[in-house]
């Protein structure tokens, strides 16, 4: 099978940055879907482990990363329940494995969910990753439910992948009031087309959000950068309040800083369920099945903004350079 991949870990303007292969197509066990794969969106974990993962050295095998994909399922393992050859489906894969960058890929179908049905395959592959990512903080990790209809929620990075999916889950799922985060024209507007009440310069942060009306705020979630909105997020959150972020810790954080408040903080990482193998791994094939319902229902809509045409290196080194740029709206897709 066809496979784009890298060796080394070079700058994405490198000659050899990424490279097309051909490999052998794997066959399923277990629980594993061999998925003929069709359109794949690129995200910021896409571009750093590309930078970091081969660095100082050559890899005899070349790395296919890609960690969003839609496709049909062509085979499954012998102790595959949940689908069937035929069926049409979406996922995010385990970071563990081999991505999606190819035309096939096995995946555990507990990780799997169903295409949403009227929408496209480009469409679709902009989804999985980014409303995982979102549905977890939300709903997993900061326990959103019925009794905070009405509460705010700040959402650092609104007009970013993740960030346009779960100001929608915010709103319309979870029935929060919702202050984005954006510092252009084109992504405050992006941020109030997918249902942000009020748009803030995260440059201003704590002076806009208070110009909003907002003394605290009940919930804030970090899509950016978590050391450098620390001082503003502790400053912003209400006492008792719930803060999570996705994007890790150059330096350690002042975790004391929350204590007079009584705040309680949350990492969320996509991938723990997949790589711990979780006793509730199978709540992504439902988090999925869920998302996939509300996007057929009209509740949700796809964070698309950008299709590149062909399964090539010039493509994938198209889509790590507008990624890697930090300006990227929405979500950029690959389509096969």
């Amino acid at each position: 099978m066809k496979a784009i991949g890298f060796r080394t870990s070079l700058p994405v303007e490198a000659a050899d940055s990424f490279i097309e292969f051909e490999t052998e197509k794997p066959s399923p066990k277990g629980r594993d879907l061999l998925v003929k794969i069709s359109a794949v969106s690129v995200n910021p974990v896409d571009f750093k482990i590309r930078q970091n993962s081969a660095k100082d050295t050559v890899l005899t095998e070349p790395k296919i990363i890609g960690w969003d994909a839609v496709g049909v399922v062509e085979a499954v393992g012998d102790a595959a329940s949940l689908f069937k050859v035929g069926d049409e489906v979406y996922y995010a894969g385990d970071i563990n494995r081999a991505g999606s960058n190819a035309e096939y890929q096995l995946v555990d179908e507990r990780i799997v969910g169903n295409k949403p049905k009227k929408l496209t395959k480009e469409e679709a592959a902009a989804i999985p990753l980014t409303a995982l990512t979102a549905w977890e903080i939300l709903f997993d990790r900061l326990r959103i439910g019925e009794r905070d209809k009405g509460k705010s929620v700040l959402i650092i990075g609104g007009a970013g992948g993740v960030g346009s999916i779960a100001i929608q889950l915010a709103k319309h799922v979870a029935g929060l009031t919702v202050i984005a985060t954006a510092s252009r024209p084109e992504t405050a507007s992006w941020c109030k087309t997918q249902g942000a009440d009020y748009v803030v310069n995260h440059y201003k942060l704590v002076d806009e959000v208070r110009q909003a009306g907002f003394q605290y705020v009940d919930f804030i979630l970090d899509f950016v950068d978590t050391n450098t909105y620390w001082d503003a997020m502790v400053e912003l959150i209400k006492p008792q309040g719930h803060i999570g972020s996705i994007t890790g810790s150059a330096t350690p954080l002042a975790l004391n800083k929350l204590k007079a408040k009584s705040v309680s903080f949350s990492w969320e990482l996509m991938y723990t369920r997949s790589t711990f193998q979780t006793d509730d791994m199978i709540e992504q094939h439902h988090i999925l099945n869920k998302v996939a319902d509300l996007l057929d229902r009209g509740v949700l809509k796809t964070t698309l903004k950008e299709t590149l045409k062909g399964l090539s290196v010039t493509n994938f080194k198209e889509a790590h350079q507008q990624l890697e740029s930090g300006k990227t709206i929405g979500k950029l897709v690959v389509s096969f």
